[in-house]
């Protein structure tokens, strides 16, 4: 049975800081492309940071030098610290493992964990 399960959420003013984690079990972790996803309410889930297999790393422009993504392969986890936090940040954020050997794409999500920033 495979899980993901997101942690960290919480509520912070403008400027704080959290670090999500995404804890994964149920498949060989290190071989998943991962991606952390926000959604706002009444907005389309939107695609925030990506960590591949391989290390490399990549994110959405809002959230570029402020946000970094990382993982730890013995512990199954993903991370996402998030830095100088703005209102907008505020969301839904869910983790996302993803397998594609084609022409089978794998993908499976966690159920995700509440950012709120607010005075």
């Amino acid at each position: 049975q495979v899980q993901l399960v997101e942690s960290g959420g919480n509520l912070v003013q403008p400027g704080g800081s959290l670090r999500l984690s995404c804890a994964a079990s149920g498949i060989i972790f290190s071989i998943y492309n991962m991606y952390w996803y926000r959604q706002a309410p009444g907005k389309q889930r939107e695609l925030v940071a990506t960590i591949t297999s391989g290390g490399s790393t990549n994110y959405v422009d809002s959230v570029k030098g402020r946000f970094t993504i990382s993982r730890d392969n013995a512990e199954n986890t993903v991370y996402l610290q998030m830095n100088s936090l703005k209102p907008e940040d505020t969301a839904v954020y869910y983790c996302n493992a993803v397998r594609t050997v084609p022409p089978v794409r794998v993908s499976f999500w966690g159920q995700g964990t509440q950012v709120t920033v607010s005075s």
